[in-house]
């Protein structure tokens, strides 16, 4: 398992945890859809500043998207 696939799966889960669209996330974190999509379906090698954005949108600390879970 890779750590891209790990992160990927994970903006994912939370974005749906919280009812969000990928066209919603991206808003809240002041990106374009077309990359929340290409991060989840692990085609983007993401800076760490974009997961600090995307972590701040889905208002958690940004080490979680990094962590395996049992879904991952």
């Amino acid at each position: 398992m890779t750590l891209i696939h790990i992160f990927a799966t994970n903006v994912k889960q939370f974005r749906m945890g919280k009812k969000l669209s990928q066209e919603q996330l991206a808003e809240l974190a002041g990106l374009h859809r077309t990359y929340i999509s290409a991060v989840e379906r692990e085609r983007r090698n993401i800076s760490i500043e974009n997961i600090e954005r995307i972590a701040t949108a889905l208002n958690i600390d940004p080490y979680l998207l990094l962590l395996p879970t049992d879904n991952n």
